[in-house]
């Protein structure tokens, strides 16, 4: 029972007015005050209700009206956002909030939750400075919860809570109040412990630092110390990051029925009431105390003592009874006392109407507005961009492994004016873009149907004047002289209205747009320092410029509207147009001050997806977006006509720089491959392409899957799990003495593997044997490959002599740990040194292969010489060294299975003979940068499942290397000389070397035993239990394989985690509803690679096998069928029969 009797006695309606509409001069006038703006965006699982609380902060401006928050998703301007019923976008407005005195600019991004638009997400994340996560009150922390809350975390965001949708635990669930109390107890424990985790991780990090730094102490002083790795959570106050309703960053909500709550709310309307400070309402409301109506008093222990605690007491039933009486038992004289008693408007139409929930809206929009208590939240407790912490400014500034103090003086001295954030006019204008996006030419402000002025409209009216007296004077004619021919009268009334018609047009002209069907890109972009006027010019920065080499070559003071000399990644611009973000509309202005979101045009020219503006050359570009979801699913695309090529190119143009995830490749057969997220993904791209950018028919293929190429340790058990015998040995080496006679002259392969090879002009004798990783090896290296880069980088910069690349402590310490973990994969005596032998990583000098140097007499400089520069000094790099790597990289692209990528292969060169002529040139610096030009061109075509970061590096990463020794420039002859004496009838001798290494690395991975590795989902299903054992159907089905299978507590709902190969996917999730009736729907994450552990090459060798299996062994092998399969899609050889045992076709009748 409520408190006090009746359901409402306690709920007067407290003062809330609602908002004025939005004024577009009160908005600009707002944008000067950055104390008083707050840049957030709402983060959130898929359909926890993001996109309906946007709708109801957005109704609190009068944009929408309230009826239709919730319904008109008025932030998903798409389509087929709106036919699917999900945020496909992430887009902004700007909403006015008045609390008390102060008013306040709210820049609102609403963002998708769909796990194939993450990278929407990261885009949004950039731009703000808070965040409110939503999430389902049944549903609880889903995996995209857990997604957004970690990027929030990496981007040093400060995050707010929303519990939404309550009312399905009334509705649906028909929970009691008391239930309803544990329940919600329980999902922000699971929030908080995801936060836990992620702080938790932080600490340990930072302590890890100050523990080595400690240690290098210790063994300088020769003291011995010990470490208590918990101490540093312990010392560290992590009070204000865990979210509980009584420290005010939690809301309690259901958007679609617009009402929502904070305990401050509470506790201001109690203290009142019951006078009872404030203070303590606020630390009793949540939590185990309850009111003990005899002595007066709030107390503690009302689970041991079975009382309903406060916040069920107060709060939860008070708004259970107003739902029991509106929408369960529709009683209407209760209801009409409630409104009477909390003195609310409701009009009797609403009174009157058929649906219950129309009524409740009307009901708890007035009493417990949901704009209210979430706006009042976020500027109470999100941060002004005036508080910007020194964490994320550096950690913004500095790309990459670089320290914020080896950026030059200038560039350090920027981050002041990023802290002050100031507008003056002297400040540096610093603007970062997230995105492009693409808006038809017709919606710019520029273009739109401008209002009439009073002149014109005095102007209009006067000819409308004349014209009817005209029309009147002509009938008054035509009635007076009968006898005038109807040709005549109708023809001069013809020509009155075509002058009407002329003079309405000159008048219109003035306003009727042109007609343009152009798509046009806006940029979406914050101010981060200074004023941003239009007209104004700023340079582009590029993700790879240096402001350490552009200081050197520009003159001090600078400035992008000056003729300056061309350096490299950076390029100047002028503003031409900027917008302040509503949704579906954009406003024109004319300046931004600093803090604010806002929308640029006239950049497509500069810029492809992202970057950094500055009128300052010294700003260094900001660190790369985090993307959750790697691009994984490709198709080829082609127009459906031939001629029609050249739009869908424009067109495909037009789409990669539009979406921040997808990626634009033309492969080696000439095929245009868009590389997208998931199905869904692909779906919207596929459309844009056909709808908005090309404009034309196309025909897109079936998916491309990636897959991988590994070897594996001999099998010690057959096909039907029989120890390998002495009959199936025989039966191998005879399968081998055959394959042997297979390898061309020159190739020698010996019984324990090792393959050795001569170039075509015998002068140089490889020796080659391949060995598998390790599976936590492996993984360890794909884990890395930011750190292996970073190391390839600094290798690349000492080998050049410029050694100007300095690597921040933190990531040293990050290299040695890596090695450290590394080592302890490779144990064993055929693992020895290993770590210390490395060569190189591939493919693209960092994926999950190496190649290990175990030549006798050549000892080249460490791959680890970051760590130990000391050591490498007497080392250096033999004639000739990077052809083998080219060689590797090669190999380690295109596999001899399917032409994959390889993955897990240990390559060992062991023998490295050359025979060169005294008048062989000893230096390919020339040759060796056209092969590695090639590499790099071959690994930007064949690497569509790799990320767009790594194809962006790729130019540094396959720079040919030169020795350190005493190199000078060469000039163009002795370039030319050097070419002409490198060659013979084979051509140069290092391309012959790069061949001779890609075929021995080829022929030793055919050696060993091959398998397919597969591209793997994690698959997450929530699902109702009378229809699970549909939802193990299909994914049994699909090759899928349960994990785990859990029920959600205090629901009928049960979650269960699967693995799904990526080949099998496709249109899993339509299989999935329409098998359930929607009851079920997955979402699906790429996790990992698997092994596939059947023999794509397998025969039946063994009489057991030859039982089981039959002589031809037609039974499906999955592993053939996924290579034949990418064969096939290559133009490559596949080994299979149309016809097999054909006979001639038998008739019944006969010859006559």
């Amino acid at each position: 029972m409520p408190l006090c009797g009746n359901a409402t006695d306690c709920f007067p309606f407290w003062g809330f007015s609602n908002m004025s509409h939005t004024n577009l001069e009160k908005i600009k006038a707002l944008q000067k005050k950055t104390g008083n703006i707050r840049n957030i965006c709402i983060l959130a699982h898929v359909d926890h209700g993001k996109t309906t609380l946007a709708d109801s902060l957005v109704a609190s401006n009068g944009i929408i009206s309230s009826r239709l928050a919730g319904k008109l998703r008025y932030m998903d301007s798409r389509e087929d956002e709106q036919i699917r019923g999900i945020t496909m976008k992430s887009s902004a407005i700007s909403l006015h909030f008045t609390k008390g005195d102060e008013e306040y600019l709210v820049n609102l991004i609403d963002s998708p939750g769909h796990v194939d638009f993450s990278s929407e997400v990261s885009t949004a994340v950039r731009l703000c400075d808070g965040a409110i996560i939503v999430v389902d009150a049944v549903e609880g922390v889903c995996p995209q919860t857990q997604a957004v809350l970690r990027q929030a975390w990496l981007e040093n965001i400060r995050p707010v809570l929303v519990i939404n949708k309550i009312d399905r635990l009334i509705i649906e669930l028909k929970m009691t109040t008391q239930e309803v109390y544990t329940h919600l107890q329980k999902i922000l424990e699971q929030v908080n412990a995801v936060t836990g985790s992620l702080f938790t991780s932080k600490v340990l990090e930072e302590r890890a630092e100050k523990t080595t730094d400690c240690q290098k102490n210790s063994e300088n002083s020769g003291a011995e110390q010990l470490y208590d790795w918990s101490a540093g959570l312990e010392e560290t106050d992590d009070s204000h990051l865990y979210f509980s309703p009584d420290q005010g960053n939690v809301v309690f909500a259901s958007a679609i029925d617009g009402w929502g709550f904070s305990i401050h709310q509470f506790a201001q309307l109690y203290s009142q009431k019951m006078g009872i400070r404030i203070e303590v309402l606020l630390k009793t409301l949540w939590g185990d105390f309850y009111l003990n109506a005899k002595a007066k008093k709030i107390m503690k222990g009302a689970q041991c003592k079975e009382k309903k605690t406060l916040f069920v007491q107060l709060v939860l039933d008070n708004i259970w009874s107003l739902y029991e009486a509106v929408v369960i038992k529709r009683d209407k004289e209760k209801v009409e006392k409630m409104v009477s008693t909390l003195g609310l408007t409701v009009s009797a139409r609403d009174l009157r109407h058929t649906d219950p929930k129309v009524l409740l809206n009307a009901i708890c929009s007035q009493w417990l507005p949901v704009s209210q208590a979430v706006l009042t939240m976020v500027c109470d407790k999100l941060p002004s961009p005036l508080d910007m912490s020194e964490e994320r400014v550096e950690r913004l500034m500095c790309v990459g492994a670089q320290r914020f103090d080896s950026l030059p003086c200038q560039t350090q001295e920027l981050k002041k004016a990023f802290m002050e954030c100031t507008s003056e006019d002297t400040a540096p204008v610093i603007i970062f873009v997230s995105k492009m996006f693409a808006v038809d030419s017709k919606a710019l402000p520029q273009n739109k149907q401008r209002p009439l002025t009073q002149e014109e409209i005095a102007q209009r009216r006067e000819l409308a004047r004349e014209r009817h007296a005209k029309r009147l004077a002509t009938c008054q004619d035509q009635n007076n002289q009968e006898q005038t021919p109807v040709s005549e009268t109708c023809g001069e009334n013809r020509n009155v209205d075509d002058l009407g018609a002329q003079l309405e047009s000159i008048t219109l002209s003035a306003y009727r747009p042109e007609k343009e069907d152009n798509e046009t890109f806006v940029a979406f972009a914050r101010v981060y320092s200074g004023t941003v006027q239009t007209g104004k010019k700023m340079f582009v920065l590029g993700p790879k410029y240096d402001p350490t080499d552009a200081l050197t070559r520009l003159p001090s003071g600078c400035s992008a509207a000056e003729d300056l000399p061309s350096i490299p990644h950076m390029a100047c611009c002028t503003l031409v147009n900027l917008f302040l973000l509503m949704g579906r509309e954009l406003e024109e202005l004319t300046e931004v001050p600093s803090g604010n979101v806002i929308g640029i045009g006239g950049l497509e020219e500069y810029v492809l997806k992202s970057a950094t503006l500055s009128s300052s050359p010294a700003c260094p570009p900001f660190t790369a977006l985090n993307f959750e979801a790697a691009p994984i699913v490709r198709v080829a695309v082609e127009p459906k006509h031939p001629s029609e090529m050249p739009k869908l190119v424009q067109g495909m143009k037009l789409l990669n720089q539009a979406d921040p995830c997808v990626e634009v490749l033309i492969q080696e057969t000439g095929e245009h491959v868009l590389v997208t997220a998931g199905e869904v993904h692909l779906q919207r791209c596929l459309d844009d392409l056909k709808e908005r950018f090309a404009k034309i028919e196309i025909t897109a293929s079936e998916p491309i899957i990636p897959f991988r190429e590994t070897v594996i340790r001999p099998p010690k058990v057959d096909m039907v799990n029989e120890d390998i015998g002495k009959q199936q040995k025989v039966a191998v080496i005879h399968q081998v003495k055959e394959e042997q006679s297979k390898y061309p002259d020159g190739v020698q392969v010996d019984s324990d593997g090792l393959v050795t090879l001569t170039t075509s002009n015998k002068l140089s004798t490889i020796g080659v044997r391949a060995m598998p990783l390790p599976e936590g090896a492996t993984r360890l290296l794909e884990q890395s490959t930011d750190l292996i880069r970073t190391m390839e980088m600094y290798n690349l910069s000492v080998k050049e002599g410029r050694n100007t690349l300095a690597i921040s402590l933190k990531t040293l310490q990050a290299i040695q740990d890596l090695k450290e973990a590394f080592k302890s994969h490779l144990q064993g005596r055929k693992w020895r040194n290993a770590v210390d032998q490395i060569w190189s990583f591939g493919p693209r000098r960092y994926g999950p292969n190496i190649l290990l140097n175990r030549i006798e007499d050549y000892k080249r400089p460490s791959v680890w010489q970051c760590l130990d520069k000391a050591a490498n000094d007497t080392a250096a790099y033999r004639d000739f060294d990077n052809s083998i790597v080219s060689g590797f990289q090669l190999a380690t692209l295109s596999g001899p299975m399917c032409e994959e990528p390889l993955m897990g292969v240990c390559f060992i060169v062991e023998k490295w003979d050359m025979n060169l002529p005294l008048s062989q040139p000893s230096r390919d610096d020339y040759v060796n940068a056209n092969a590695s030009v090639k590499l790099h061109s071959q690994g930007e075509q064949n690497g569509g499942e790799g990320n767009a970061e790594a194809r962006q590096s790729g130019d540094e990463d396959c720079k040919p290397i030169a020795p350190v020794s005493e190199a000078s420039p060469c000039s163009a002859a002795q370039k030319r000389k050097t070419e002409t004496a490198g060659s013979d009838c084979y051509g140069p001798f290092s391309g012959q070397l790069i061949a001779a290494m890609k075929d021995a690395c080829r022929y030793a991975f055919q050696v060993k035993p091959q398998r397919l590795m597969a591209a793997m989902y994690t698959c997450e299903i929530m699902a109702t239990g009378e229809v699970l054992g549909r939802v193990y159907g299909v994914l049994s089905k699909r090759e899928g394989r349960i994990l785990q299978e859990e029920m959600k507590e205090g629901t009928d709902m049960f979650i269960i985690k699967a693995v799904l190969p990526v080949a099998e996917s496709f249109g899993f999730a339509d299989e999935i509803r329409k098998r359930t009736s929607g009851l079920a729907s997955p979402q699906l994450v790429f996790s990992h690679w698997e092994l596939i552990q059947s023999d794509p090459f397998w025969v039946p060798t063994t009489e057991e096998e030859y039982l089981h299996f039959g002589e031809k062994a037609d039974s499906e092998n999955q592993a053939r069928k996924y290579m034949n399969a990418v064969r096939k899609r290559k133009g490559l050889y596949v080994e299979e029969k149309i016809v097999e045992y054909a006979e001639k076709q038998r008739t019944l009748g006969r010859n006559k």
